[in-house]
């Protein structure tokens, strides 16, 4: 059975409490439930919520910019104190750990290689530096802070790569959906019906995209990195 907990958010000096469901909660958190209303287990804003007094109207609104209870349980929920048991605290912080991974793999490379990052490596570059994951705050907004520990240990650059790519006439209406997949800028027909293009798309995409063209060309298409 799932216990009652208080979820907290402080702002301007004034507190904002409400009750929920710690399951529900963390459901909510990490993405399980849309509904904020959901975890609720009432419908009331409290300045101290173990006494039981109600918070404002007016802190309310200055606060938030609202008085609508979806949109202000959302806020303590997601930018708020919500009290999570040992493992559920050990499984989001995973998860953020996993994402802030993903999104470094994604858009960086190596400055004297080129070449991409796997996501291996970056794993065992944050547990060398020692990179600690705040399990309540969005993955995309902790990176720039977290590529900065890394830098110490790996070199490091997000990046943009373009690629100039020329299919043979066999293979172009096979390979059209990969490449347009990855940021078609350019295309033009050549005399012979093969396809020359340019992409352009996040670095750390490199080894995935030459793995998909590949596939699809059997190993024919013939690429050249031309800007970053």
């Amino acid at each position: 059975m799932s216990k009652v907990v208080v979820a907290k958010y402080s702002v301007g000096g004034e507190n904002f409490e409400i009750f929920v469901d710690a399951d529900k909660a963390y459901d909510f958190i990490t993405g399980k439930l849309n509904n904020p209303l959901a975890p609720l287990e009432s419908e009331e804003i409290f300045k101290d919520a173990k006494k039981g007094d109600r918070q404002s109207n007016d802190k309310i609104m200055k606060a938030f910019g609202t008085e609508e209870l979806a949109k202000v349980a959302e806020k303590i929920l997601k930018s708020g104190n919500v009290p999570l048991t040992t493992e559920q605290r050990n499984r989001l912080m995973e998860e953020k750990r996993k994402q802030v991974i993903t999104i470094i793999a994604t858009n960086s490379m190596d400055p004297r290689t080129k070449a991409p990052h796997p996501a291996q490596r970056i794993e065992n570059a944050m547990v060398e530096a020692r990179v600690t994951v705040d399990p309540f705050k969005p993955a995309s907004e902790q990176v720039d802070a977290i590529v900065k520990q890394l830098s110490m240990k790996l070199p490091i650059k997000f990046a943009t790569v373009r690629i100039e790519v020329t299919i043979p006439s066999q293979y172009t209406n096979r390979s059209y959906t990969v490449l347009k997949q990855y940021g078609l800028k350019s295309e033009k027909w050549l005399n012979d019906g093969s396809l020359s293009v340019s992409v352009e798309f996040p670095a750390g995409l490199q080894s995935e995209f030459f793995d998909k063209l590949n596939n699809a060309t059997k190993g024919t298409a013939i690429t050249k990195i031309i800007g970053e």
